[in-house]
């Protein structure tokens, strides 16, 4: 038996541990677009006794076993703009029409209904004021001046989108150095095309300002997904010091650090800060480009 849209059916989580309690033959399926309805109306009734999934957009590892590695680099410079959402990649030619619709209706649907938002335009304010600022500091207290609205606000709505799977929060790695950033928070969004969608702006990457925050984003939202997918242990933030010394995303697992500096141009040179490697002693250290992206998606 499958529930889709399981969130909207009032008591579901009751109604869900009657179906497995009175018929242990079925098995049950329940599915949702957003996970804090589903978190909020289904997990208590059925703790211990359900597997939980989430489903991204595409990830580049998925299409690379779909096409093949050429290709799937060869198409980089478009994924990079539009993006992984399944509707997008199955129609080459519309994706402008159909992001343009997914940003405009159904990306926050879940929001506004379930929170009951009066001002939703305050929310998409908020949006696009975090898609202009993927791959810098952002801090709450500016985004509420910008947007109008108290810090608590931002913060409970920026918590919202997280839950629908819009954007995701990285912070800052500190553990020994005096100087490190301590309470700073980047926010990234889990799909390319739906940022570029939220500015209306599709340009070709390589005539972009923002090419190099761009692939900043796509690097890292691939590293998620497949982290979730790979059910791996493992803590994501970045690193930044107050002189401004940074990397763009370290991976923790236990006592192993993972470095990785990302840049769209092969030729930008990168190295590890010193600062890092003696505060961190011996951290596996990577550089990201185009050239070179599988060595860290797939191949890791």
């Amino acid at each position: 038996v499958i529930i889709d849209e399981a969130q909207r059916i009032t008591d579901i989580g009751l109604k869900m541990k009657l179906i497995t309690d009175n018929m242990p033959d079925i098995q049950l399926v329940a599915t949702g677009s957003s996970s804090f309805a589903l978190a909020n109306k289904i997990n208590e009734p059925l703790t211990g006794r359900k597997f939980e999934y989430r489903m991204f957009p595409f990830s580049f590892a998925e299409m690379v076993s779909n096409t093949n590695l050429l290709e799937e680099k060869r198409m980089l410079p478009h994924r990079v703009v539009f993006g992984y959402y399944p509707d997008i990649v199955m129609h080459p030619g519309d994706e402008q029409t159909l992001l343009t619709q997914l940003a405009n209706s159904y990306l926050y649907k879940d929001v506004f209904e379930i929170e009951s938002i009066r001002r939703p335009e305050k929310i998409v304010k908020l949006l696009k004021a975090l898609a202009y600022q993927i791959g810098s500091e952002v801090s709450l207290n500016e985004l509420a001046q910008l947007c109008d609205m108290d810090v608590k606000t931002v913060d409970k709505y920026i918590s919202l989108l997280e839950q629908a799977y819009i954007v995701f929060r990285l912070t800052s790695y500190s553990r020994n150095l005096r100087n490190e950033l301590k309470s700073k928070q980047k926010i990234y969004f889990y799909d390319n095309g739906i940022r570029n969608a939220v500015i209306g702006d599709f340009s070709l990457i390589e005539t972009r300002q923002d090419a190099g925050h761009l692939f900043e984003n796509f690097v890292i939202s691939e590293c998620i997904k497949s982290n979730a997918y790979k059910s791996n242990n493992v803590s994501s933030y970045f690193w930044r010091t107050t002189t401004r010394q940074e990397i763009d995303y370290l991976e923790v697992d236990g006592g192993k650090i993972t470095a990785v500096e990302i840049k769209w141009n092969p030729k930008r040179k990168a190295s590890l800060p010193e600062s890092f490697s003696t505060a961190y002693p011996n951290p596996e250290y990577k550089v990201i480009n185009r050239d070179n992206i599988e060595d860290f998606l797939i191949f890791r």
